[in-house]
């Protein structure tokens, strides 16, 4: 009765196969690939997996990168299922104001912070960063209500739009510090502390309109970039997504 969740960004295709449909399930196996190489995925990482009893995945990438991993899928006999935006799900509330218009991903991604929360304790007010392409910092309140977040844009937009717009300037392999002292790492430090700030902004507003101290997780492979420079205690959570995936599942089949 093993579980597939898939998680399909801008650049790339995660997956992850558990022995359950159910939130703390055993991780069986998982990988990722670049989009430009999905059509490998039978062929590949794919054949050598027991076919998955269920799926569920989240997609940004759009409808032409969804077919495709489908006719990846085709080699079990499964339906493809995909998570959308809703209004409620999983205990989560959508305080959107077109709650179909928010992002998959980070719909899941609030939902598995929320089931994070509750496992953990009393519940509590959490902020949700994800870093990929984009930055999103999203609220939701202790109730289990989103309240609202920020998109921004990630360290590759930031520097690629430097680089574009300003004469001289490369996209840089810098660090971040404290005083940079070339351009390299004046860059990339600039773009660290945009998404820093911006994440320290939203967790003190926060803050003063819970009347708790928020919970803090980050997940995506550029969160790590945020560690040497953000004054908040913080929880990186690289299986973010796939833990709201498991808990939509779960929902969904308990219900």
């Amino acid at each position: 009765m093993s579980f597939l969740a898939i998680d399909i960004g801008n650049t790339r295709l995660k997956w992850a196969q558990y022995a359950a449909a159910r939130p703390g399930a055993a991780l069986l196996a998982q990988g990722a690939i670049f989009l430009e190489t999905i059509d490998t995925l039978a062929e590949t990482d794919w054949k050598r997996l027991p076919a998955p009893s269920g799926m569920l995945g989240c997609v940004v990438a759009g409808d032409a990168v969804r077919r495709r991993v489908e006719e990846q899928m085709e080699l079990w006999d499964i339906e493809a299922r995909w998570a959308v935006s809703s209004e409620r799900e999983a205990g989560l509330v959508n305080g959107y104001d077109h709650p179909h218009r928010l992002g998959a991903d980070r719909w899941v991604a609030l939902i598995g912070a929320r089931a994070r929360l509750l496992a953990a304790g009393p519940p509590c007010p959490a902020l949700v960063v994800m870093i990929g392409t984009a930055a999103t910092v999203d609220a939701i309140d202790a109730d289990g209500r989103f309240l609202g977040g920020l998109i921004l844009p990630g360290f590759g937009l930031m520097l690629k739009a430097l680089e574009m717009g300003t004469a001289g300037l490369k996209v840089p392999t810098g660090e971040v510090v404290d005083f940079p002292t070339n351009t390299s790492d004046a860059l990339m430090s600039g773009g660290a502390n945009a998404i820093a700030g911006a994440i320290e902004r939203q967790h003190g507003k926060l803050l003063r309109r819970t009347g708790m101290k928020p919970a803090l997780f980050m997940t995506g492979g550029a969160a790590v970039k945020l560690a040497p420079i953000t004054g908040l205690d913080f929880e990186t959570v690289d299986s973010l997504i796939f833990d709201g995936l498991l808990q939509i599942q779960w929902s969904r089949l308990a219900a």
